[in-house]
């Protein structure tokens, strides 16, 4: 079957196409130089007519905005960013006949305060939490809109990490920033738990799906948890840094954690890297791009 993926620049899009070379990237900007797969060129998505000959059976869509500071700080970015893309693509693609269309929001949509376990795709939501909770609710509602001539997959990701050369809100990518920029490095406090997956087993995982028969939600993560705290050991051990305590209280739940069984049920996935594995190899990678790059933090 003939897959797609729009945002092939982002975060999660190049490792999709650099483990899949099949994969056709499609969008406004190409992926970085080192990906070969064949890109098809867009510049709006408000007229995706250039795509009328194109083989499609799956779709990845990865268009969006997942910078929390930036999105909950403005009063429509996250409409612009996260919900009118999809919108547009969804509409497209509901004029088409497609196997799979894959999209992406968050396991922060559920009611986390109500619930130490591990939470499962029916587990109570809160989608009123912030402007980005708020923003991928509505992309939701817009799946469910075009769900009768579009067979879609919402994937509600956790806590996705790895090498990037972004400047991204997430803990480990801005820790890692950190290490190998800053001469002192700290974390607001090594207390919450939350649910790493390495972007490479996210990579798998989604392909997975896109070959399943399934329509609906489910969350993508590995189904344990890992302290702040043990992230901070883990890197502090191979940077040779300290990195500090603050002890501030953060806002939250202490520990969140995905319930992946479905995922495994769908796919038989699993996930390849430890926590260890993953943050040596995105450490690695960062500090050999430190030297080259300046994060501009």
């Amino acid at each position: 079957m003939k897959t797609v993926l729009f945002g092939g620049s982002g975060f999660l899009g190049p490792v999709i196409l650099e483990k899949y070379p099949e994969i056709t990237s499609i969008g406004r900007t190409p992926p970085p130089s080192y990906i070969t797969n064949d890109h098809i060129q867009i510049d709006t998505l408000d007229d995706l007519s250039v795509l009328d000959n194109v083989e499609i059976d799956n779709v990845i869509f990865l268009i969006g905005n997942s910078n929390h500071h930036f999105l909950n700080s403005q009063v429509i970015a996250g409409i612009d960013y996260n919900v009118y893309p999809l919108k547009k693509a969804l509409d497209y693609f509901s004029k088409r006949k497609i196997n799979k269309f894959v999209c992406f929001t968050t396991i922060l949509l559920y009611d986390t305060f109500s619930s130490t376990e591990s939470i499962s795709e029916d587990h109570p939501t809160n989608p009123y939490l912030n402007e980005y909770v708020f923003s991928k609710h509505l992309s939701e509602e817009i799946v469910e809109y075009y769900s009768d001539t579009v067979p879609s997959i919402i994937v509600r990701c956790s806590n996705i990490y790895g090498p990037t050369k972004l400047v991204r809100p997430d803990l480990i990518p801005t820790l890692i920033q950190d290490v190998v920029n800053k001469d002192k490095v700290s974390v607001w406090s090594k207390k919450p738990q939350r649910d790493f997956i390495y972007l490479e087993d996210a990579a798998d995982a989604v392909m997975g799906l896109t070959r399943t028969s399934y329509t609906g939600k489910v969350n993508l993560g590995t189904g344990k948890v890992t302290s702040v705290g043990e992230v901070c050991d883990i890197l502090e051990r191979l940077s040779g840094k300290k990195i500090d305590n603050l002890d501030i209280e953060v806002t939250g739940p202490i520990h969140f954690c995905c319930d992946t069984s479905l995922l495994n049920k769908l796919t038989g996935w699993k996930p390849k890297y430890t926590i260890d594995q993953g943050l040596e190899k995105t450490y690695l990678r960062m500090k050999d791009w430190a030297s080259h790059i300046n994060y501009n933090i």
